[in-house]
This record gives structure tokens, C-alpha cells and sequence, in this order.
């Protein structure tokens, strides 16, 4: 019984990986296609978010500048949704 099961097994697993290759020949296409559209650019021409807009860094006084602001804006919400109820 063990036997059949890695039979049946074996076979569920062939079936996924046809289909999973079969998935990823049709997206390589449409990568294919969207690449002649934009002209033949590699990969490596196209260009990165994190690389167009660096990481910005805040100092330690713009960021208690930020805090303080946000929670005084939090306490006159939470002082008109009072007012109103």
C-alpha cells in the first residue's frame, strides 16, 4: 500500500512541476514582450526604485519634531471626537 501512495505521490508531483513550468514559460513570454516594448533594455539598464530615491535620514531633533507634531494632531482629533459625542 506504502508503494502506491508514493506512486500516486510521484505522480501529483510531476503533474504540479509540468504545470508550474508550463506558469513560468507564459510570464517569460509576457517579460519578453513588455522588454521589446520598452526597446531591448536589460535588466540591468532599467532603473531601481531604492536607487532613483536614496534612503532619507533623519536627524534625532527632526524626528521628535515629527513625534511632537503627530501627537498633537492626534490629541485634537481625540478632543473633537469628544466635543461631538
Amino acid at each position: 500500500m506504502a508503494r502506491g501512495k508514493s506512486n500516486q505521490n510521484t505522480a501529483i508531483l510531476e503533474y504540479a512541476l509540468h504545470h508550474l513550468e508550463r506558469e513560468r514559460d507564459e510570464i517569460e513570454a509576457k517579460i519578453d514582450h513588455v522588454r521589446r516594448q520598452l526597446g531591448n533594455r536589460t535588466p540591468a539598464a532599467l532603473p531601481i526604485s531604492s536607487e532613483r530615491h536614496p534612503k532619507r535620514v533623519l536627524s534625532e531633533a527632526a524626528r521628535k519634531r515629527i513625534a511632537a507634531a503627530q501627537k498633537r494632531r492626534w490629541a485634537e482629533h481625540r478632543k473633537a471626537k469628544a466635543k461631538a459625542a
